[in-house]
């Protein structure tokens, strides 16, 4: 039996506090169980059953993106597991999942109602990937903000929560962000342009809140794979999802999630991470595929390479990513840096070109020797 054992977790997607004030999540004796692909759904909720009647407490069950469960169980029991269940493909641990801010928790701002709109700003970042000029109010293609979910109150967000989803612990309908994350994602790809507060880069689109982490900015790997499962079962060909988090080491099973959704023309647009380290050593931003692009970030003076951000072959495109003004949850908006306010820039340009983006330069000091290309709208 294969077990992955990840390195220690670590901030991916923005730079986190130290761990010790971070990780609330217990995953001791926590895993990913993936089944063989030719594996019936009905075969995989009977092998989940079968190992929860043996002590196992299942969690999360997958079935569009991979085919398995998420598994809380001793380690000593997953010595016979394989053997008792041939289906199984292969198990890994499961880790800690971040998006934190890059220098303190994000805002979580008050009510909604309290706060006077100010009037429009255009952000730096969106004028310099030529976004913000088609209204996607009635496009037929979605972003699915893969987060700590969405402050669908806030006035300048096109929230559709009825189409989302919760798979972090306590209310699982809950999509609402506690954190502030998400909601400033959900500003860069398409706050509306309606005279107030920003705009984004594909102002007015719909946006669906897949909430994997948690109020604290963490949540675990499985609820990560859920997500996508989520949105590989409900997304369709054009739509985009945004991943602003990340964790050390690599997954097999959410490498193979991101690629199987996808395959069915979903665009998936990836921080590459703040640790200044190639972001070969990261998941999700190693993943590689047809419609899966890795992002870094660069400022607004010369195009300059941020000097937090991953680097390396497997990062795709440059976006902006310091200094981004964007929505906060309560209202209002707040300025963030990070390749988490990159990867959404990106998102915004798939949405409104459908794909068919541009090129326009490359960025200036990037650590590889390699310049990433700046993509940018038509």
């Amino acid at each position: 039996m294969r077990v992955q054992i990840f390195a220690g977790a670590m901030s991916l997607a923005l730079l986190s506090s130290p761990v010790s004030a971070v990780v609330n999540h217990d995953l001791r004796d926590s895993y990913i169980v993936v089944l063989k692909e030719s594996v019936s759904e009905s075969r995989a909720n009977d092998i989940a059953r079968e190992v929860a009647k043996g002590h196992g407490v299942i969690g999360h069950q997958y079935s569009h993106a991979l085919k398995g469960f998420s598994l809380k169980v001793p380690e000593q029991a997953l010595k016979g597991l394989k053997n008792r269940f041939p289906e199984i493909d292969y198990i890994e641990s499961d880790i800690v999942m971040y998006a934190l801010p890059r220098g303190g928790k994000p805002n979580r701002g008050g009510g909604g109602d309290s706060v006077e709109r100010a009037v429009q700003q255009v952000p730096w970042g969106v004028t310099r990937v030529k976004g913000g000029t088609v209204d996607m109010s009635n496009s037929s293609s979605v972003a699915w903000v893969i987060d700590s979910g969405i402050d669908s109150n806030h006035p300048d967000l096109n929230v559709n929560k009825s189409r989302g989803a919760n798979f972090t612990r306590g209310k699982k309908t809950n999509t609402n962000d506690g954190n502030g994350h998400g909601t400033h994602v959900a500003g860069t790809i398409g706050a509306y342009d309606d005279g107030f507060d920003v705009i984004g880069v594909a102002p007015g689109v719909e946006m669906i809140p897949v909430r994997v982490l948690d109020n604290s900015g963490s949540g675990s790997m499985s609820g990560v794979i859920a997500g996508v499962d989520h949105v590989a079962r409900y997304g369709d060909s054009g739509d985009c999802a945004n991943m602003s988090l990340g964790g050390a080491g690599y997954s097999a099973a959410l490498d193979s999630a991101i690629k199987t959704a996808a395959t069915q023309g979903i665009f998936f647009s990836i921080a590459a991470g703040n640790s200044g380290q190639d972001a070969s050593g990261f998941t999700p931003a190693s993943t590689n595929g047809t419609n899966i692009f890795t992002i870094s970030a660069f400022g607004e003076s010369n195009d300059n390479f941020a000097y937090f951000s991953n680097y390396g072959s497997d990062v795709d495109y440059a976006q902006p990513g310091v200094d981004v003004l964007s929505t906060k949850t309560g209202g209002g908006t707040v300025s963030y840096n990070g390749t988490s306010m990159a990867a959404p820039h990106f998102c915004g340009v798939l949405l409104a070109t459908g794909g068919s983006f541009s090129l326009d330069g490359d960025v200036n000091n990037d650590p590889d020797g390699s310049p990433d290309p700046i993509a940018v709208s038509n």
